[in-house]
């Protein structure tokens, strides 16, 4: 018998054969649900806590609940130990672990795909749990999102055009603000030779855009309806293509930015009449490259070409070029938040690498990145320190400097500032040695931030103002967005709140401005709004607080989603310390356990940094 457990839309037990057991409490499912999405395997004292606070006997509640889920279970699991630990045998589906971590083809078919978690299931006189909840349905929610887009991406690289618009369109009916699922939407139009419905589309959002959120389109759209839809490729030969690559790289790495993607375009065009399948798949991921790491605003485009190399690289069983690819489709769900996706494309490169310390180091890095940005930081220290030295033995010092970059964060956002400022100096070393000057000011801004906390104004202030000028001067967002931050801190500190928040808004405006922006960067600066606005009083700070809460929770930013249940608490929200408290005995290292401290009965506004002076 094998057993299905739905928490998707009204939650069921299912099996193949036999007749399920139906749980006769709302509790019980649950217990079922806080065991499955929780990180970590929580005490019973938690539990009772969490859902039986009420109950004349807590304990003997949560012993009931437990005892029935054994029931349902039956042979396919059991629940035991405290902490409770749930065991489930081999082949029993998860609906929500397919939908995080499964191939796309079987989370789209799962019953309740776009269905809430729990749904219908209500509880009286559990707030924390109720908090938790909100926070596990965003997140689903988001993972629904993410599936959907991928299952798009991917059938247009094979070939399966209806079948994308449908998946498309769904995408884009669940976050319609989103420009990247619009402009697959519209994208796919013109492939389907419907470039009226395309611009019927992309007129829709224009109106959209304008009447949410007072913008224009941005440039994935204006490129989506632009691109032809699908033609023939004139006939030529490999030379001529190899040297249309090799000229794009050479103008892209000279500056010459929107030249080199011109000839890299047609390359992947032109590529598919040679039949040199090393070719297609090589053509297609400089293209991808360029995209995503030297055009801001079109890493769409760059997801598109990136399926297309790893189809074609996958059926001809390249694995150097498929741990290529799938190292880049990580990379990018990494910089937008979608970390289950970005775990499973990172991990199979690391399967597809043959061994390769390039590819391993690029595939370990990122992971490292993955893993920091959702708290995870013993992890994401190993992985990274792992990078480090692979990026060492490929003698790669771009990716020794991003990688030393992160690595210097992990130990920053835990407070361990006599770690992090070495790291973050040595990346900064690394980067000028070998010119790298497009990434210097990710390193400068952190390593400000970490020199102001340590008390060293002067040299914050120096490192802060060149971050922000040289990333200006590049035009990166993103680079923008995490030097402006810095310098709010730099103003507040030095007793200009009122200039504080402008900057901190303005940090904002400049990170989210494209379409591709690094979305944990937006959650990192609204927590400074959020302690800032709490500190002085400023009537958004509710605002603040809540577009936080929803952003960490629903990405799964643990720490950061912890940070905003303080907020929140601080706001008066009944039942957020005691979430908060849950959610942090899941992550390591002690900077957040710091915060619940009381002072006079109430909860001390979180610093920026645990251990930091309010």
């Amino acid at each position: 018998m094998s057993l299905s457990i739905q928490l998707l839309g009204r939650p069921r037990l299912e099996r193949s054969i036999a007749a399920s057991y139906r749980f006769r409490s709302r509790k019980s499912w649950a217990v079922l649900a806080y065991l499955l999405l929780s990180q970590q395997p929580p005490t019973r004292a938690q539990l009772a806590r969490l859902l039986f606070a009420e109950a004349d006997d807590p304990q003997r509640a949560l012993r009931w609940s437990l005892a029935e889920i054994r029931r349902g279970l039956a042979s396919d699991g059991s629940v035991e130990g405290d902490p409770v630990v749930l065991r489930l045998e081999p082949g029993t589906e998860v609906d929500v672990e397919v939908l995080a971590r499964g191939a796309w083809a079987q989370a789209v078919a799962l019953t309740g795909l776009g269905a809430g978690l729990l749904e219908g299931i209500t509880l009286r006189g559990a707030p924390a749990f109720e908090s938790w909840l909100l926070s596990a349905q965003h997140r689903m929610a988001a993972a629904t999102e993410a599936i959907l887009h991928e299952a798009a991406l991917a059938s247009v690289s094979h070939g399966s055009l209806d079948e994308a618009l449908t998946y498309s369109v769904r995408a884009a009916e669940m976050s319609p603000l989103d420009e990247n699922h619009q402009a697959l939407v519209i994208r796919v139009y013109g492939m389907l030779g419907r470039p009226h419905a395309a611009k019927r589309q992309f007129d829709a959002c224009v109106v959209m855009l304008e009447d949410e959120l007072g913008v224009g389109p941005g440039p994935v759209l204006e490129a989506a309806l632009r691109e032809p839809g699908t033609r023939a490729a004139p006939m030529t030969d490999e030379a001529s293509v190899t040297a249309l690559v090799e000229g794009g790289c050479a103008a892209v790495a000279a500056g010459a930015v929107d030249a080199g993607i011109r000839s890299l375009r047609s390359s992947a065009g032109l590529a598919d009449s040679t039949g040199s399948v090393q070719l297609r798949v090589n053509s297609r991921l400089r293209l991808a490259e360029a995209l995503i790491h030297s055009l801001r605003g079109f890493d769409e485009e760059g997801l598109l070409a990136l399926y297309e190399a790893d189809a074609i690289a996958a059926e001809f069983e390249l694995p150097d070029a498929v741990a290529h690819a799938r190292s880049e489709l990580g990379y990018v769900d990494f910089l937008r938040a979608r970390y289950d996706r970005a775990e499973v494309w990172l991990t199979d490169a690391l399967r597809w690498a043959s061994g390769s310390p390039s590819l391993t180091a690029k595939a370990t890095t990122y992971l490292g990145a993955v893993a920091s940005d959702q708290a995870d930081y013993e992890r994401a220290l190993s992985l990274l320190e792992e990078g480090v030295g692979l990026s060492r033995l490929a003698v790669e010092p771009r990716r020794e400097a991003f990688a030393l970059s992160m690595l210097g964060r992990v130990h920053l956002l835990r407070n361990d500032l006599e770690r992090a400022a070495p790291l973050l100096e040595a990346s900064i070393e690394l980067a000028e040695k070998d010119h790298w000057l497009a990434f210097l000011p990710w390193p400068q801004a952190l390593l400000g931030e970490t020199q102001l906390l340590l008390g060293d104004v002067s040299g914050a202030t120096q490192r802060l103002r060149q971050a922000f000028a040289r990333a200006c001067q590049l035009g990166d967002p993103c680079w923008e967005g995490m030097s402006a931050r810095g310098l709010a801190l730099l103003a507040e500190q030095q007793g200009n709140p009122g200039l504080a928040f402008e900057l901190l808004a303005d940090a904002r405006t400049r990170c989210n401005r494209l379409a591709d922006p690094y979305v944990w960067l937006d959650a990192y600066i609204l927590d400074a709004a959020c302690v800032l606005g709490l500190r002085h009083g400023h009537p958004d700070t509710s605002n603040w607080v809540e577009a936080m809460h929803s952003l960490a929770s629903r990405t799964g930013m643990r720490d950061l989603t912890v940070r905003s249940l303080l907020h929140l608490s601080a706001l008066g929200r009944p039942g957020s310390e005691h979430a908060a408290a849950l959610l942090t005995a899941d992550i390591e290292g002690p900077h957040l356990t710091r915060l619940f401290t009381k002072r006079g009965g109430a909860l001390v506004e979180p610093p920026l940094h645990a251990g930091a002076p309010p």
